[in-house]
Order: C-alpha cells, then sequence, then structure tokens
C-alpha cells in the first residue's frame, strides 16, 4: 500500500485544534503508515497542543483580521504574504496527497495553495454559521464536511457532506468509569455534581456570573467542578480565599474531561461547536452562554441547535450574571427537565464523525488515482 502524506492546518482555539488532531488520529487508523503535518499559527494554542498529541507542526505568521481595531491591521497585509510564502514552500517540500483544513487563521494560505496546485481538498466547518475563511476556500475546495443542516446558505451544495464534528476519542471510554471519576475529583457519592466550562482560556462572563452569586452557589451544596481557565484562576483564586468549600473544586484547567463529564449531572458551557458536540455524545444536560465575543454571534445559533430540539438552556451573556445561578440551582434538582435535555442531546449526537470524514478523505485519494 501506498504511503500517503497529509498536511491538517488552521487552528487558533480549541474547537479547530481537537478535530484536526481527532481527524489525524483516524487518518492514522485507516493509513497506519502515513505521513502527517499539522500547520498552525505561530504563538496560538496549537503549536502546543499538536506536540503534545505526538505530531509535528509548522507555525505561519498568519493573523487575523481586526474589524473593531483598524490600526492593528497595519501589518496584515506582510504577514498574509509571508505566510502565503511559507504555506507554498511547506506544500511543495511535502508533496502532501491531501490537505485538510479546519478553519481558522492558518488555513487560509495552506489551502489555496493546494488548490492551486490541484492537489485534493478537504474543509471540515465545526459550526452551524460558516467562517469567513472557510467561505472564500468553498469555491475551490473538493469536499465540504459540516455538522448542521442548511449549511448550502454558505456552501455549493455538491461539495457538502453531512459528518458531525469530530470530537476527543476518549470521551466515550470515561463514562464507564464514574468510581474513578468520583475518586479524581474527590466527589462523594450521592450530591448532584455541576460542571463548568469556559473553555481552556476561561469565559469571563462565566465566572463572574458565578462570583456574583456564589454564597448562593455554595450553600446549595451542590458539588462543583470549575474550570475557569488560565486567564482568571490566579484572580479567582484570591478573590475566594478562605471561602472555598470542600464542595466547590475550583481549576485552571481539566485534564481528564472524559471523567469530567461521567460525573457530571449538569455542564454550563459556551457554545462552541466542538463542546456542543460532545454534550451531545456523551449525553448530557447542558446551560448554554453564547460567546458574544465571535464572529456572526455563530455561538448562538449553534446553542439554539439544541434550543429548539430541547436538548439545551440557553442564558444569554449579557443576562448571565443575574440569571445563570438561579437557572442552574432550579435545574440541577430537576430529575425530570435533566432526563428530557439529556435524552434529545444524545438523539443529536453524530458519534462516527471522524471515521466518515476519513472516508470522504479515502474517497478523494481513489478517485485521483483511477
Amino acid at each position: 500500500m501506498k504511503t500517503y502524506k497529509f498536511i491538517i492546518s488552521g487552528g487558533g482555539t480549541g474547537g479547530h485544534i481537537f478535530p484536526a488532531i481527532s481527524i489525524a488520529d483516524g487518518l492514522k487508523q485507516r493509513y497506519p503508515d502515513c505521513e502527517i503535518l499539522f500547520v498552525g499559527a505561530e504563538h496560538k494554542m496549537e503549536m502546543e497542543k499538536v506536540p503534545a498529541a505526538g505530531y509535528t507542526i509548522e507555525g505561519l505568521p498568519v493573523a487575523g483580521f481586526h474589524r473593531g481595531e483598524i490600526w492593528r491591521n497595519l501589518s496584515f497585509p506582510f504577514k498574509l504574504l509571508r505566510s502565503m510564502m511559507k504555506a507554498r514552500k511547506i506544500v511543495t517540500s511535502f508533496r502532501p496527497d491531501c490537505v485538510i483544513g479546519v478553519g481558522g487563521y492558518a488555513s487560509g494560505p495552506v489551502l489555496r495553495v493546494a488548490t492551486n496546485k490541484g492537489l485534493p481538498t478537504v474543509v471540515q466547518e465545526q459550526n452551524s454559521f460558516a467562517g469567513v475563511t472557510n467561505k472564500i476556500l468553498a469555491k475551490k475546495v473538493d469536499k465540504i464536511c459540516v455538522a448542521y443542516d442548511k449549511m448550502e446558505r454558505f456552501f455549493p451544495a455538491g461539495k457538502i457532506v453531512f459528518t458531525g464534528n469530530p470530537i476527543r476519542s476518549n470521551l466515550l471510554e470515561g463514562q464507564k468509569n464514574i468510581e474513578e471519576a468520583r475518586k479524581f475529583f474527590q466527589l462523594e457519592e450521592n450530591k448532584p455534581v455541576l460542571l463548568i466550562v469556559g473553555g481552556s482560556l476561561g469565559a469571563r462572563s462565566i465566572n463572574d456570573s458565578l462570583l456574583a452569586q456564589f454564597d448562593a452557589l455554595k450553600d446549595s451544596g451542590i458539588q462543583v467542578i470549575w474550570q475557569t481557565g488560565k486567564f482568571y484562576y490566579k484572580s479567582i483564586s484570591e478573590k475566594l480565599e478562605g471561602k472555598l468549600p470542600a464542595h466547590i473544586h475550583l481549576m485552571e484547567f481539566i485534564p481528564r474531561m472524559d471523567l469530567a463529564y461521567a460525573v457530571a449531572d449538569l455542564v454550563i458551557s459556551r457554545a462552541g461547536a466542538g463542546t456542543i458536540s460532545e454534550l451531545c455524545l456523551v449525553g448530557k444536560p447542558s446551560i448554554l452562554v453564547p460567546s458574544p465575543n465571535v464572529a456572526e454571534d455563530h455561538q448562538t445559533r449553534n446553542a439554539m441547535a439544541l434550543v429548539e430540539k430541547e436538548a439545551a438552556v440557553l442564558v444569554k451573556d449579557s443576562e448571565a450574571k443575574e440569571k445563570l445561578v438561579p437557572e442552574t440551582l432550579k435545574l440541577i434538582t430537576d430529575k425530570l427537565q435533566l432526563e428530557k435535555l439529556a435524552a434529545n442531546s444524545t438523539k443529536m449526537a453524530l458519534p462516527n464523525a471522524t471515521r466518515d470524514i476519513v472516508e470522504v478523505i479515502a474517497e478523494l485519494l481513489e478517485k485521483r488515482e483511477s
């Protein structure tokens, strides 16, 4: 069998990086001898997360366009030009059989070079509202793997393949390890568990909302696993010094999300596409607080896909300080509603997304060789 080479490009956030790593793992299962090279943006989190997953990565100097602060864009054309030149050099020297873009700054230059060279190309769009980079690339790439209905609003219908979003492969395994999860987080057996995640960097408004009504959360007696994110852990720890009860577990980052999901009765989260896919896969009821700081308000659109099917509850970011804790304390004691949300979220799961995306790639390779 031929030894295939793949480039996977994109990143910037965990919502792009973790699907990219999942696709790489799927390609390794399908083609054990294949070579995989990641291309990301310099100084972004993929430069750390990808090597930690065992893959090689090259960085581009590319950066995003700042819509609000135009003066910050003075270097944008120069970084883009340098990124195009470096992307061309990488693609030419590595000679991939297929190039996969997962969104984010770096995927634009790499996919543009790949399409100009006539290489098989695939884009994976995680969100219900397509990103600018993927919309531009859609005209030239071969296939576009999506996770939501009605994506023909953004992409040519003939190129769309409905696959869902790839998720971390260990999450389902964790669901079998409830006892291990309780020990890991030092939890009692018969008390509800609230899991709070705002992404690896954290979510200021979620953290502020919990701090604003911390006494109500503390007095409720529910067990809490609270991932603050690395930007906020120190300041929150200082504010709660001497006030933190044993049943509230403050963490900068949760290293075992599989165990966190396993033990959670309810999850508070942003509404990034990857997180939503994970919540559906593990069948967890959730309160979603969409970030207002994303393009085209796509997190609200992601959240509404679940809310409309009674698979999640939405609290607006602007109302979180007032409503998030009361809604949480009301919901976490309503077993019937939790069961309903969990059942409906499970119905929306697409557990074979990685396999289906790899199959799309395999079909392109076969078509090229035939």
